[in-house]
Order: structure tokens, then C-alpha cells, then sequence
């Protein structure tokens, strides 16, 4: 398999991390960002959307980053990233929905905020608007999590890897957190998961605004 992606897209991270579970081979060849190559005619052949991560894989070729994480959890990774069990996983891929078209909608706005944007360009009443429009949405987790250690039930699967690729940010950024001790507590779950550390722990320094 071969991977385009910079390492510090949390989108590229989340693949990363499906592929270290699972212990597979893998190529991973820098793009985007700094690193650009994705208005390439060939990399435009790969992903029309000119955006990483995409994964080549024989003669398949996907992107969109939970597509992708779904395609390893189903072909290689059957109960073990994906429930075996038919309503858990689906349970898993409501999770992994809810991450696009909620949390990152506000997670993805407030990293930018507070890390991407130069100093002299960032607004602390507009980073704490965010930051309390994010806590709302980890609060659902932080709730679902009172009653069970993973997104999807008693065990870890596909379902916790796109928004617990989020929580790296959530938990470094200097924001004002609120206490939220169950979803604290699935943060500890996941960072004592090694390939959570290679894939996601890593420093987002070279993203940093800079005036």
C-alpha cells in the first residue's frame, strides 16, 4: 500500500493509525501542505480533489480519510477494527460520521485559530466561542463515555479513530478546557495504544503560525 500524505494532517493521522493497529506494510509519501505535489496531473488522476490523504492499494485507488479507514477496517482488519457483529459496527460508522459532520466542524476551525493563524492575527473571544462550540459536541462523547470505554461498546474499533484523532489537538492546544473525565479518561485509553503515539502523537510545531 502507498499512502500520500503529510504526517501532521490529523485526516492522513487517521489513516496512519488504522494502518499501525493492523500492523500493515505501508509507503508514505509526503503531500500537501509544505510539501505540496497535489496540483500534479498525476496526483490529480489519484484525487480529483487535489486534497490528501489517498491510498493506493493494488489497482484501487480511495480517498477521503474514514472511507479509507472503513476500506482497512473491512479488508484487513475484521473484528478487529471492524466489529464483527453487524449492529456494533454500525454503531462505529455512526461514530465515525459524527466526527465529519459535527466535531470537526468546530475542532478544525479552532485549531486554526489558535495554532495555524500568525499571533497578531488571532482573535481569544473567537477562540473561546470555538472552544465552548467544541466543548458542547465532546460533551455527547464525554456522556456516551459514563457507561462504556469505547465509541462503539466494550471494545476498541474503526469507531473511535477519527474523533480520537482529534483529542491529540484537544488535549495540546493552549485553549481553556473544561473537565470532561470520561472523555479524559478515553484519551488515557488512547494514548497508551502504541500505534496511537506513532500516528497521532506527533508535533504539529511545524504548522504553527508564525508573524
Amino acid at each position: 500500500m502507498r499512502l500520500w500524505g503529510r504526517a501532521t494532517s490529523v485526516n492522513v493521522q487517521k489513516v496512519l493509525w488504522a494502518l499501525e493497529e493492523l500492523g500493515l506494510p505501508y509507503e508514505r509519501i509526503d503531500a500537501g501542505g509544505a510539501y505540496g505535489g497535489t496540483e500534479t496531473p498525476e496526483y490529480r488522476r489519484l484525487n480529483p480533489n487535489r486534497l490528501v490523504p489517498t491510498l493506493e492499494d493494488g489497482g484501487l485507488v480511495l480517498w477521503e480519510s474514514n472511507a479509507i479507514v472503513r476500506y482497512v477496517a473491512d479488508v484487513y482488519g475484521r473484528g478487529v477494527l471492524r466489529p464483527e457483529d453487524p449492529k456494533t459496527a454500525a454503531v462505529a460508522d455512526q461514530w465515525m460520521d459524527w466526527q465529519q459532520t459535527t466535531l470537526s466542524g468546530t475542532m478544525n476551525p479552532l485549531f486554526w485559530e489558535v495554532v495555524r493563524k500568525p499571533p497578531s492575527q488571532r482573535s481569544a473571544e473567537k477562540a473561546r466561542e470555538l472552544t465552548a462550540q467544541a466543548t458542547k459536541h465532546l460533551a455527547v462523547l464525554d456522556s456516551l463515555l459514563a457507561g462504556q470505554p469505547w465509541l462503539a461498546g466494550s471494545d476498541f474499533s474503526m469507531g473511535d479513530i477519527p474523533a480520537g484523532s482529534m483529542l491529540w489537538r484537544w488535549f495540546t492546544m493552549d485553549i481553556d478546557r473544561p473537565e470532561l473525565p470520561h472523555l479524559a479518561a478515553w484519551y488515557d485509553r488512547l494514548t497508551a495504544r502504541p500505534a496511537y503515539r506513532r500516528a497521532v502523537m506527533t508535533s504539529y510545531e511545524p504548522l504553527r503560525g508564525k508573524d
